[in-house]
């Protein structure tokens, strides 16, 4: 540290990661009670530790070789379509800076902060595929996932200098389409092939509502995403930043391509959008509590996208738009492809975030994407091309082919007798017939007492 103002900066860099790593974990915290809450009490703790075990999944995978891809694929593919820049090989498993040292205090913060958007890539999936999905197939798709597809799409679009950006212009600030598109794309390919769920469709083809056992669990889960997403936010900045390096000292906060922003702005813009998208929810659903929850975070991630050079009117207005098109959108491809998605996740991570990809292409039309003036400026057909790579190329497509095969295996979805009776007393029974067991013995303790006749 070569000055006070320099150690002051690298020491409040680390604290800043770290509090954003504790509020994301919240997020998953958020996932795990409101799956749980979705599903029906006869699979509660199956939804639970499928959701649970991918926290360990994806992060030993992200350690061993995701976070390497994000330094090594901003150029295309390595060695097909660009080389592998320098900073690769110092961002490896076995690199020096993914240790405890007192040389590097960034790294192992801004790696964990990558690794909660990891999570939560994946956790988008596990909502959509609660209730019949097999525990194992599932935790392959979360590292699939979690720590291969959306990290790539990180390295082209969400790095300074990824191709995306410098060739298409592609801004995409707060992940609408680098983290929620491609996970919703994902799921949607996992649906596909996994099915319904029995008893979804009636024989004419119209969808029962299988409602959740617990829609407090679910609403207070929603609540704690909304609360976790703030440190989505913040991680997505770099918190201090000399803005004229080589030309001044100018400090700022920028956002992920180095562009100067504002945290009172993004402030502004989360809760314009948020708000947008609950009021829109409520009326286009008639005052439905899950849809009312779930359209204001559809109007957050539809904003996402440009939420760090929006006007706050715009991020609300964008907001509600976003959230009564997927609300539409849910419901038609539910009853048209037959589609069951739990929890609407792709509706609202997927939907909005492609719409929200899109929408910023045209309300940001002509803007840097980044302050490197070589780079391409922000326009639709940039933004409309990143939007298709996230949710089909690198969402949909892989997704696709993984939960094909394991189809074909048959090991995707659990066995017809399993699902009617519950995953918990299929894979959990010892723990039902001991509880059961502890319960008839104290009535016959009770019995013999005569306290109970």
């Amino acid at each position: 540290m070569d000055s006070d103002i320099g150690a002051l900066t690298i020491i409040f860099t680390e604290f800043y990661y770290w509090v954003t790593v504790v509020f994301m974990f919240l997020i998953h915290v958020g996932f795990c009670m409101y799956e749980v809450g979705a599903s029906r009490t006869k699979n509660m703790m199956h939804t639970l530790m499928k959701n649970t075990m991918l926290i360990p999944l994806v992060t030993v995978t992200f350690f061993f070789f995701g976070w390497w891809i994000y330094w090594a694929f901003p150029n295309g593919i390595p060695y097909i379509t660009g080389d592998v820049p320098e900073l690769a090989a110092a961002n490896t498993a076995w690199s020096e800076v993914m240790a405890p040292n007192m040389q590097d205090r960034i790294t192992g913060v801004f790696w964990a902060a990558f690794l909660l958007f990891s999570w939560t890539a994946a956790s988008i999936v596990s909502g959509a595929v609660i209730e019949r999905i097999r525990s194992g197939a599932f935790w392959l798709i979360a590292v699939l996932v979690g720590s291969f597809a959306w990290i790539i799409d990180a390295a082209w679009g969400w790095h300074p200098d990824g191709w995306m950006v410098r060739v298409l212009g592609y801004h995409d600030a707060y992940a609408s389409g680098v983290i929620h598109a491609i996970a919703g794309g994902a799921a949607l390919a996992v649906l596909l092939n996994l099915g319904p769920r029995i008893g979804k469709f009636r024989a004419d083809g119209t969808p029962r509502n299988i409602v959740p056992h617990n829609p407090w669990l679910v609403t207070v889960g929603l609540f704690l995403i909304y609360t976790g997403f703030w440190g989505f936010y913040v991680a997505c900045n770099i918190p201090i930043w000399d803005i004229q390096a080589g030309d001044g000292v100018f400090y700022s906060a920028t956002n992920i391509y180095l562009a100067p922003t504002t945290l009172s702005g993004i402030t502004l813009n989360f809760l314009m959008s948020l708000s947008g998208g609950l009021m829109a929810a409520y009326i286009v659903s008639r005052g439905d509590a899950f849809w009312t929850y779930s359209g204001g975070l559809a109007g957050l991630i539809g904003a996402s996208a440009g939420n760090d050079l929006y006007h706050p009117v715009q991020a609300m207005l964008i907001g509600a738009v976003v959230a009564a098109i997927i609300y539409k959108l849910h419901h038609w491809v539910e009853r048209r492809f037959k589609i069951d998605d739990a929890v609407g996740a792709v509706a609202v991570h997927g939907y909005a975030g492609f719409l929200g990809v899109v929408i910023a292409g045209f309300m940001l039309w002509g803007y840097p994407a980044s302050p490197n003036p070589e780079y391409a400026a922000i326009s639709p057909w940039g933004n409309f091309i990143g939007a298709i790579i996230m949710f089909f190329v690198l969402g949909f497509v892989p997704a696709y082919v993984l939960s094909a095969i394991l189809k074909g295996m048959g090991a995707l979805r659990i066995p017809r007798e399993i699902e009617l009776v519950g995953l918990d007393l299929s894979e959990y029974a010892g723990r039902y017939m001991s509880e059961e067991d502890v319960k008839n013995a104290e009535l016959d303790e009770a019995r013999g007492a005569g306290y109970v006749r």
